[in-house]
């Protein structure tokens, strides 16, 4: 199969072939992974018993996928990714909001998997043949797990949607063997390692699980739907029915894989650490079952996430290819496994990166959607590409390439979200106004989505509306697509 030439420019519509299956396919395959699983350990270590835990989880999941669905809709019509397809909103270089954010979300997932990935494979091989667990195996295993990941990442989006099929029905396979591995050293009460609730009360503590553990789940993927959805055609494939198919992908997708991981915490008895109880609690035949899971979930789903990191770096990068973005993203996130296995305790690493991550992009992502409201999905397509082309003009041009309302409304809400974050170091000076509880992702997208409207409203005329627009010059590295017209409405 050929490396996939293309980055963020526009896919001609004879080459937009996928369908809601394989977006399901894709969303189901890639996230049936140890970098998933471990995300249901989170409220068991928090303190909370087997129902409150599995409640958060679901609850969190269920409305993080409601409201992140609607975003595979943008790059449905717009036929590139979603961090270019914001340039809609943000000007064609204040897009590089949404590259930033993408790139951090999809850095710190990549870290994430190849990291839980590979200390179980230690775990396992340890128990199997003896592999001591010092630094060189660790660097060994990090290494190969690296390599698979770019192999499938710089290959594109056909080798990963194919592996993907494959993962969703093996994987799905292995964690159900894991259930009768496991089952017998089940139970549901709270675990006494983990020192009680974690934030000393019942409801903060099952809030900030179902943030941590459900919602952070789907806003992983609002700035990566985009790179599957490019690939549907909306002149075969309703809205509607891809919409559903987002949902379902990411419900399933999600629910399944971090419900294991909750159960196995308990079975395991984790509640300071994920992978070494992991391992010495499975049954001698299920350890070479957990190691086909450790190794070929975690190349799926890193692949997935360096590959979309690859695209943000392309999207910054112009000059840049898409293959060499992705090698340069790939060393970043190896290195960051490094640091992350030696220097962060696990789940305060965890629950800092997707708390912070999750107060900065949910503004983002609101505005993208409001936008995508107001233009009832109709973009220029070429005006979108006018930063990849190193030229100026178009509709989105805005002042200098940037909306600055837009990127004033995330700046807001970005920054309301870090102040009212709760973090095992650090708690943000608007806890107070919440009772403690952390609802920085609600308080980040409401003021950010506020903002946007206030700053857009009154029948103020957007900034490079028509009649203000410059045409866009010079020529395209890749062939145009389609031109629409299209006036931003106020």
């Amino acid at each position: 199969m050929p490396i996939e030439q293309r980055g963020v420019d526009t896919i001609p519509d004879e080459e937009r072939t996928s369908g809601p299956r394989d977006l399901a396919s894709i969303l189901l395959g890639s996230n049936l992974c140890l970098g998933v699983i471990i995300f249901g350990w989170l409220p068991p270590s928090f303190g909370l018993g087997w129902w409150a835990s599995v409640s958060a989880i679901v609850a969190g999941t269920v409305i993080g996928a409601l409201f992140t669905a609607p975003l595979a809709l943008v790059s449905l019509s717009t036929a590139t990714n979603l961090s270019t397809s914001s340039g809609a909103q943000f000007g064609v270089r204040g897009r590089l909001v949404g590259s930033i954010v993408g790139l951090l979300l999809a850095l710190g997932y990549t870290a994430l998997t190849v990291w839980i990935g590979g200390d179980v494979m230690i775990g396992v091989l340890g128990r199997m043949s003896g592999l001591p667990a010092d630094g060189a195996s660790y660097a060994v295993v990090y290494a190969v797990l690296a390599a698979a990941t770019v192999a499938g990442a710089v290959y594109g989006y056909r080798v990963l949607l194919a592996m993907s099929r494959v993962l969703a029905v093996g994987m799905t396979a292995l964690l159900a063997l894991g259930i009768f591995a496991y089952a017998p050293q089940f139970a549901t009460s709270a675990l006494p390692g983990a020192g009680g609730l974690l934030l000393g009360s019942f409801w903060p503590t099952w809030l900030l699980a179902a943030v941590a553990a459900g919602l952070s789940g789907p806003i992983a993927f609002i700035t990566l739907l985009g790179d599957y959805t490019r690939y549907i055609s909306p002149s075969r494939h309703s809205g509607r029915r891809v919409l559903h198919a987002t949902w379902l992908g990411l419900v399933l997708g999600l629910l399944v894989p971090q419900l294991f991981g909750t159960f196995t915490a308990y079975a395991a008895r984790a509640a300071t650490d994920y992978a070494g109880p992991l391992v010495t609690a499975s049954p001698t035949w299920y350890l070479v079952p957990l190691l086909l899971s450790a190794s070929a979930g975690s190349v799926g789903n890193a692949g997935l996430m360096l590959y979309s990191m690859g695209l943000d770096l392309d999207a910054i990068l112009p000059r840049a290819s898409r293959a060499r973005a992705t090698h340069t993203v790939a060393v970043v996130a190896t290195a960051c496994v490094f640091i992350g296995h030696y220097a962060w305790n696990a789940q305060s690493a965890m629950t800092s990166f997707v708390l912070l991550l999750t107060a900065i992009g949910t503004p983002w992502a609101v505005i993208t959607l409001i936008g995508f409201a107001r233009c009832r999905g109709v973009y220029d397509a070429d005006a979108l590409q006018v930063f990849n082309r190193r030229s100026r003009g178009g509709i989105y041009w805005y002042r200098a390439g940037w909306n600055v309302r837009a990127t004033v409304s995330w700046a807001l809400g970005a920054g309301v979200g870090l102040l009212a974050v709760s973090l095992p170091s650090y708690q943000g000076p608007l806890l107070h106004l919440t009772g403690g509880v952390d609802c920085s992702f609600v308080l980040s997208g409401a003021v950010g989505g506020a903002a946007y409207l206030l700053l857009t409203s009154a029948g103020r005329r957007p900034e490079g509306a028509r009649g203000t627009a410059r045409p866009a010059t010079t020529a395209t590295r890749t062939p145009d697509a389609p031109s629409r017209h299209f006036e931003p409405r106020p």
